[in-house]
């Protein structure tokens, strides 16, 4: 089997996970409740992000009088790299799903509901799935953090010799001073004495 098949194979099961079959809660009242336990493996985000860790948490579908409203937790973990020190680190996600879902088909006639009203709400498949997998993908691309870091207390990376500064001690001689600019250090601020 191929890398390629092997991919596709990845991608169709991390679908199925998070695809959801809804019928028997459509044909319910409405304000009936199914809470369903989310656990998928790691989605393809792209090439810049990492999912390093599963995807698990609790959703809750509502029967609403136009479909469903879907209510999530959701955590796992992304590679990132400290902004201070350049470590590589697991950013532990958190996500919030509140979605409302609208079936294409009527339940009970089969036929097509016209679509064109709302075209940017979630919709449901043509056999009453809830595919959840764009959602939870965009969901991990917004929780991603603009300057991770490996603890709150960081000293990030010695401009000097590069080497971590949590790592020791760092003493380095006093740098070289344009010639130009020698006539400087005789001169004192007042604050100095």
């Amino acid at each position: 089997m191929n890398t390629n098949s092997r991919q596709a194979q990845k991608s169709q099961s991390v679908a199925e996970a998070l695809t959801f079959n809804v019928a028997g809660l459509l044909g319910e009242p409405v304000g009936s409740i199914r809470d369903v336990d989310v656990s998928s493996p790691p989605l393809d985000i792209g090439a810049e992000l990492r999912q390093n860790r599963r995807l698990a948490g609790q959703l809750r579908l509502t029967r609403t009088n136009r479909g469903l409203l879907v209510h999530g937790r959701l955590f796992t973990s992304i590679e990132q790299e400290c902004s201070r020190c350049l470590r590589e680190i697991d950013y532990p996600v958190e996500l919030e799903i509140e979605e409302e879902a609208l079936p294409t088909i009527d339940l009970a006639s089969g036929l097509a509901l016209d679509t064109s009203a709302e075209p940017d709400v979630l919709r449901l498949t043509d056999h009453h799935e809830l595919e959840l997998a764009q959602e939870v993908r965009e969901a991990i691309l917004l929780a991603e953090p603009i300057a991770p870091l490996c603890r709150e207390d960081c000293p990030g990376l010695c401009v000097v010799c590069g080497l971590e500064l949590s790592s020791g001690a760092h003493d380095h001689p006093d740098p070289d001073i344009d010639p130009r600019l020698e006539a400087l250090r005789q001169f004192q601020s007042p604050d100095e004495g």
